[in-house]
C-alpha cells in the first residue's frame, strides 16, 4: 500500500504539477504529441494525401489514441477521487478526444467525429501550469467567471433590443426587401447591431433607414459594455495570484499562492 501510495504521489507530481523538471517535460512532450496527432487528422482530411497514405495515417492515429488513453488512465489512477476529475471540463475533453477512434471500429466512416479530436489542442492549457504562464491563464478565466452574471444580463438586454427592433422593422418596411416576417427583421437587427451589415436585407423607407442609423450607432456603444465589464473584473483579479498546485484528490487547479486546502473538495494541498 505504501509503495502504491508513493507511486500515485509521484505520478501526480509529474502529470498534474508543473513546478518540477519532470512535470514540465511531461507537459511539453504531451503538447508535441497533441500537435502531431492533430496534424495527422488534418492531413487525413486531404483526399490526395489520404488516398496515398491512408494506412500510415490510420496507424499513427491509433498510436496517438493509445498514448492518450494510457495518459487518461494514469490521470485517474493517481487521484484519490478520480470521478471528480472525470466529470471536470478537462476530464470530459480527455475522454471525448479519444472515443472517436474506438467508435470507428463499430461504426466505420464516422469522419465527422474526427473534428472532436481537435479538442486535444485544448491541451495547450496544460502548459499554462508552468510557473510563468499559470497566473496569466487563470487570471483570464477567473475574470470571465467573475463577470458571468453581468455578461448574461447584457446579452439578455441585447436580445430584447433585437426582438423589438426586428418586429418594428417588419412593420415599418411593410414586409418588403427581406423583412417578410419578424425573424427576418431580428436577423437584420442582429447583423446591424453588431455593425457587420451583410447587405442582404436592407430597408428602403426613410423611417427604416433612420432606424438603421440609430441601430448602428447603438451597436458601437454596446460593443464597449462587455469590454468594460471584463476590464473591471480583470483589475480585481490582478490582486490575486495562483500557484501551479493541483489537488491530489480531485485534480482542481488554480489555487492561490498561500492556499492550504483545495477550493473544490477541501482536501489538504
Amino acid at each position: 500500500m505504501k509503495k502504491q501510495s508513493a507511486l500515485k504521489k509521484r505520478l501526480h507530481e509529474i502529470i498534474f504539477e508543473a513546478d518540477t523538471p519532470e512535470g514540465k517535460a511531461f507537459d511539453v512532450v504531451l503538447i508535441i504529441m497533441i500537435l502531431l496527432s492533430v496534424t495527422v487528422v488534418v492531413l487525413d482530411s486531404v483526399t490526395a494525401i489520404h488516398s496515398k497514405y491512408a494506412e500510415i495515417l490510420l496507424a499513427l492515429e491509433w498510436f496517438f489514441t493509445i498514448i492518450f488513453t494510457i495518459e487518461y488512465a494514469l490521470r485517474l489512477f493517481c487521484l484519490e477521487r478520480p470521478s471528480r476529475y472525470a466529470r471536470s471540463f478537462f476530464g470530459i475533453v480527455d475522454i471525448i478526444s479519444i472515443v472517436p477512434t474506438y467508435i470507428s471500429i463499430l461504426i466505420p466512416g464516422v469522419q465527422a467525429l474526427l473534428i472532436i479530436r481537435v479538442l486535444r489542442l485544448l491541451r495547450f492549457f496544460r502548459v499554462f501550469k508552468m510557473a510563468r504562464y499559470v497566473s496569466e491563464s487563470r487570471f483570464i478565466i477567473s475574470s470571465l467567471k467573475a463577470s458571468k452574471q453581468k455578461i448574461i444580463v447584457f446579452l439578455f438586454t441585447v436580445l430584447t433590443i433585437i426582438i423589438v427592433v426586428g418586429a418594428l422593422m417588419h412593420v415599418v418596411e411593410g414586409g418588403r426587401q427581406g423583412f417578410e416576417n419578424i425573424p427576418q427583421g431580428m436577423y437584420w437587427a442582429a447583423v446591424t447591431l453588431t455593425t457587420v451589415g451583410y447587405g442582404d436585407v436592407v430597408p428602403i423607407t426613410a423611417l427604416g433607414k433612420f432606424f438603421s442609423v440609430i441601430i448602428v450607432i447603438m451597436g458601437y456603444g454596446i460593443i464597449a459594455v462587455p469590454t468594460g465589464i471584463i476590464t473591471v473584473e480583470m483589475a480585481n483579479q490582478l490582486r490575486k495570484q495562483v500557484s501551479t498546485q493541483a489537488c491530489p484528490k480531485c485534480g482542481k487547479e488554480g489555487h492561490e499562492i498561500d492556499a492550504k486546502y483545495c477550493m473544490k473538495c477541501g482536501s489538504n494541498l
